[in-house]
């Protein structure tokens, strides 16, 4: 019997799969709503572009990675610093969703040229190897700043 927490996770997980349609490729966008004093944690929204119009999937972003979602600010917590924070919460929520990994969506042509549509880091730290199957789900999605 799965816990509250894990039912949530699941839910959520399968929301962004079915209804955002979330697949490997789409860009998921961040912003800042508020630093902590010590500057240890930050509150962010978070949203992907359907129909050239923002959708909001704050909420479904926390349960599905396990971050806190803070009701009094209505944004998910993260906390960390030194390091770009919303790129890791979108690898979060990416390996959240492929926790197995995810087929190249843009493989190297035969020749071995290289194509620019997949985002996974596989392609440009072994660029000897042809990839078909990405281990690291963590990277299917990309990451981009609002404004």
């Amino acid at each position: 019997m799965a816990t509250k927490k894990e039912q949530e996770r699941n839910e959520a997980i399968t929301y962004l799969r079915e209804n955002v349609k979330l697949v490997p490729g789409d860009t998921v966008y961040t912003t800042v709503r508020s630093v902590a004093r010590s500057g240890m944690s930050r509150t962010m929204d978070v949203y992907v572009m359907r129909d050239n119009e923002p959708w909001r999937i704050t909420y479904s972003a926390a349960k599905a990675t396990g971050h806190q979602y803070d009701d009094r600010r209505e944004a998910l917590r993260i906390g960390g610093c030194g390091m770009d924070m919303g790129f890791a919460l979108v690898y979060d929520l990416s390996y959240a969703l492929w926790p197995d990994g995810f087929d190249c969506i843009d493989p190297m042509n035969e020749d071995r040229s290289y194509r620019t549509g997949c985002p996974s880091s596989d392609h440009s730290n072994h660029p000897r190897d042809m990839f078909t199957h990405h281990d690291s789900g963590g990277y299917a999605l990309r990451h981009r700043w609002m404004g």
